[in-house]
Formats: structure tokens, C-alpha cells, sequence
């Protein structure tokens, strides 16, 4: 897909109350509203993007412009912050709808359990219920993912994409091990330094690093994630990290057999977060699932250079099913 090609798509940018929590959301396509759309070119499916931690929508705008473009531009594409991980700039309103301004704050919001429900908040107010999805999750957006179907059986899922899935040992793995004791353990020191190094450092100073940054790792900035360096933002991508560490350990074989016919799993063969022998306890546990070891040398953070190929993975994977709708 050439430059020129993916500056035609259209990326909204919103800022709303969900479940108490400031939330970023990137609507890729002319659909920003599908509750006031009533007209017979309204989509049936929304493909829903919950991305890993730290949880940057912007980071994953790439990816879903280049999936878009490979679904023929039908159908939405959509990607939500983590709760707590996107603060609005000062020139930003943000959204509420009549339903969210009467609900109850999500407790422990920041934490694992909270991100889950926020998410489910979030379609419940934004999504009609009648809406097919394709859920994409990707790191510990897969375990989400894999506990929404959990607590919400009916949700109108159609399919489900587990990319370089943490749904288990996460402190067991060799990143995990490194990131246990910091997370766990250290977790206020790295909130202090955090607060120390990125409070005082003025905006201008925060963008250019960020520009810089996404440079290096060749990463697009139409919507510059300035909330990589706020310290509030940090802290919560850090707690969330810590309570990865502590409670992803067993593997929810009952939510997988349950939803598995929905369900397809991608690891990576470089992926040190769910090493190659995780791929192969669930391959043998579930020999019947779709359950995938890339061919493609895709790392774990696919989003840095690695976008299209894994857009085409998904896109040859929906034919049949995008084909129906």
C-alpha cells in the first residue's frame, strides 16, 4: 500500500467518559457515529482493536488504516485506549453520552480486572447491540479479549484474533522475568522517576522527543502520543503491568474451549513475552483450534515496522466470513 493511498483514509480522533475514565478512540472510516446512522450503507460489523500495554491507540493506527484498505473499505475500524493511559490535551472536549453519565465508575479501573470491563462498557454505550464484531486483540489485549467473551457469552462476535497472545505465565516468561521485580517490586520508584524526569519537562521538549522517538522506530505520528512521557500515564500502563505479572499465570482453558470455533490464535517464533513453547502446550491441549505459529519472523511488537504483514494475516483469515456480510 503506498503513502498515498493510506493519507485518503480517514482517522477520527475522540476523547469520551468511559466508565469514568478519559478515553482515547481512533474510528478509521467515515463511520464515527453508528447509533445516528440509520441509513442502509450503516455497516454490519465493526472490527475492534484492544491493543497491548502500554495501551496507545495512536501507536496502532498504522496497522488499522492498512486493514482497513484490505477489507475494501467496508467496515469500521476502531481502536480504544487502555483506561487512564490517554489524557486529553487542554483544547480537547471530552464526550459523554446519556448512558455513561449515569453509570457507576468501573472500580479499580487501571487495574486488569477494570481495563476488561471498561472495554465492555464501551460497547455497550457505543456499539448497537445488534453490530456484528471482530475482536483483535493483541498482548494483553488478547487475554482481555478472551475474558470479555467469558463474561459476556452473547456478545455478537463473530471472530476473534489473539495476536502474540499473554494469556499465561506472563512472570514465567524471559521478558517476565526481568519485568516482575521492576513492576511488582520497584513499581513507586519507577513512578517517582517518572514524575521526576517528565513533570517539569516542558510540552515543546515532550513533542520533540516523541517525534524523535517514533523516527527511530519508524513509526507514523498523525496523532503524536504525547502521553508516552506524562507520569500519570506511565504510572498506569506500570500498575497494570504489575497485576499482568501477579495474575495472568493459568490459561483460561475453559473461556477457549467454550469460544474456540471464534477464536485464532497468532504467536510469533521471536516472541519472548509467550515463547514458542506456549504455542506448542496450546497446539497440543487444543489440536482442533486455529492456532498459528508465524511464518514471517513478526515480533512480538509487530506495530514498530511489521504492520501490513500482520493486516494481511488477518485479512486473508476474514474473506470467507466479511464475504457473508
Amino acid at each position: 500500500m503506498d503513502s498515498e493511498l493510506k493519507e485518503e483514509i480517514p482517522v477520527h480522533e475522540e476523547f469520551i467518559l468511559c466508565g469514568g475514565a478519559e478515553t482515547q478512540v481512533l474510528k478509521c472510516g467515515p463511520w464515527t457515529d453508528l447509533f445516528c446512522d440509520q441509513s442502509v450503507k450503516r455497516p454490519k460489523l465493526l472490527i475492534f482493536i484492544i491493543p497491548g500495554n502500554p495501551g496507545f491507540s495512536a501507536f496502532y493506527v498504522p496497522f488499522a488504516k492498512a486493514l482497513y484498505s484490505l477489507t475494501n473499505r467496508r467496515f469500521p475500524v476502531w481502536i480504544i485506549s487502555h483506561a487512564g493511559h490517554a489524557l486529553a490535551p487542554k483544547d480537547k472536549k471530552i464526550l459523554k453520552t446519556s448512558e455513561d453519565s449515569n453509570a457507576q465508575e468501573i472500580k479499580d479501573i487501571y487495574g486488569l480486572n477494570g481495563q476488561i470491563e471498561h472495554k465492555l462498557a464501551f460497547l455497550r454505550t457505543h456499539v448497537p447491540k445488534d453490530m456484528k464484531l471482530v475482536l483483535i486483540g493483541h498482548s494483553i489485549g488478547s487475554y482481555f479479549t478472551l475474558q470479555m467473551l467469558k463474561r459476556v457469552p452473547d456478545l455478537p462476535v463473530i471472530r476473534a484474533f489473539l495476536l502474540c497472545p499473554t494469556i499465561e505465565r506472563m512472570s514465567e516468561s524471559p521478558n517476565g522475568r526481568i519485568a516482575t521485580p521492576l513492576l511488582c517490586w520497584f513499581r513507586y520508584v519507577l513512578y517517582a522517576t517518572g514524575y521526576l524526569l517528565f513533570k517539569p519537562c516542558p510540552e515543546k521538549m515532550k513533542s520533540f522527543l516523541i517525534r524523535r522517538g517514533l523516527q527511530l522506530m519508524n513509526l507514523e505520528n498523525e496523532f503524536s502520543p504525547l502521553n508516552l512521557l506524562e507520569p500519570f500515564c506511565l504510572a498506569n500502563a506500570a500498575y497494570l503491568g504489575g497485576q499482568e505479572m501477579m495474575e495472568v499465570v493459568k490459561r483460561d482453558d475453559e473461556a477457549i474451549k467454550k469460544h474456540l470455533c471464534k477464536l485464532t490464535f497468532y504467536y510469533s517464533t521471536i516472541d519472548r513475552w509467550c515463547p514458542k513453547e506456549y504455542y506448542e502446550d496450546i497446539k497440543k491441549d487444543f489440536p482442533e483450534g486455529d492456532i498459528r505459529l508465524c511464518e514471517k519472523n513478526i515480533p512480538h511488537a509487530f506495530i514498530i515496522r511489521f504492520n501490513q504483514e500482520m493486516a494481511d494475516v488477518i485479512a486473508d483469515s476474514l474473506k470467507d466470513d466479511l464475504s457473508k456480510m
